[in-house]
């Protein structure tokens, strides 16, 4: 693997791009696709592509990874245009946060000369756009893969160790209905929760002057790309609202409790979050030393 081209230097292909940098410099041909003329500029002022270009010319013909971060229906267009631009024998991915969907409408247009393997980081910032890309955002970080039965094993592997090598800490694979049921409720539902929270506040009381860590913690990803956000839980709604059913049930649990002076049941409720949260941080790889 020679040549690596990045579709798309938002947050997440400009990630890709320093991160390479920082953990294999000068080891490959680092190209990029993006529609902003003066961020492709920006990322070869910052040294971490050679080449760059608003429409494929010929990129996607040489490369031998392509990795793409596009918005969802973004990235159904590019490969309805650019499906048979692939080199024979890449790997081709893409980085979207759901994965039935996306297989279900990419699958009939894959040429039968790439492997197309789809992933999903779980890293990212709240910010969008390639100013807010941030080689340390991998570090230690989940890389989920859902492999198809045309997915040649020699090329998982290979795409695995890249990814290991740019800092991810844990790559795993999963089914596409198991990634998108895991998603709903880790990364949806939590930011389906720091926005309700956020749009409750009494903004009369000028709250932000009185606020702590936890509200701040909470909130961080309250500020949201309103595009993206929508484009995946409409596109995940399912499994969502699924997580939403759990975690209402959850709360109605505890509004109970609290109602009724159950301070027995309040006890058990806080020591099993306490507990599931230790468990949790023994093993999450990006808390890890």
């Amino acid at each position: 693997m020679k040549h690596i081209a990045l579709v798309g230097l938002g947050v997440i292909g400009g990630t890709f791009a320093k991160a390479i940098d920082a953990h294999m410099p000068n080891t490959f041909k680092v190209t990029a696709i993006d529609k902003n003329e003066e961020t492709l500029a920006r990322a070869k002022e910052d040294g971490v592509i050679q080449h760059g270009e608003v429409t494929n010319q010929t990129i996607l013909q040489d490369a031998d990874l392509v990795i793409i971060s596009l918005y969802p229906k973004v990235l159904k267009t590019f490969l309805e245009t650019h499906a048979q631009d692939f080199k024979p024998g890449a790997i081709v991915t893409e980085t979207s946060g759901i994965k039935q969907t996306m297989l279900d409408f990419i699958a009939p247009h894959i040429p039968s000369h790439v492997d197309f393997i789809f992933g999903h980081p779980m890293a990212g910032r709240e910010k969008q756009g390639y100013n807010y890309a941030d080689a340390a955002v991998f570090n230690k970080a989940n890389y989920l893969i859902t492999p198809t039965e045309l997915n040649d094993r020699k090329n998982i592997e290979e795409f695995t160790n890249f990814l290991k090598s740019i800092g991810f800490g844990r790559v795993s694979e999963v089914t596409p209905r198991m990634h998108d049921t895991l998603i709903g409720y880790t990364s949806q539902l939590t930011h389906a929760i720091a926005v309700a929270l956020m749009n409750s506040d009494d903004t009369s009381r000028e709250t932000y002057k009185y606020v702590g860590d936890s509200f701040r913690d909470l909130t961080r990803i309250a500020n949201i790309n309103e595009y993206l956000w929508t484009e995946l839980f409409l596109e995940n709604k399912e499994a969502l609202l699924e997580s939403f059913d759990t975690f209402e049930a959850e709360m109605q649990r505890l509004k109970t409790a609290i109602q009724n002076d159950e301070v027995e049941n309040m006890y058990d409720i806080f020591r099993q979050s306490s507990e599931r949260r230790l468990a949790f941080e023994k093993s999450d790889s990006k808390r890890k030393d």
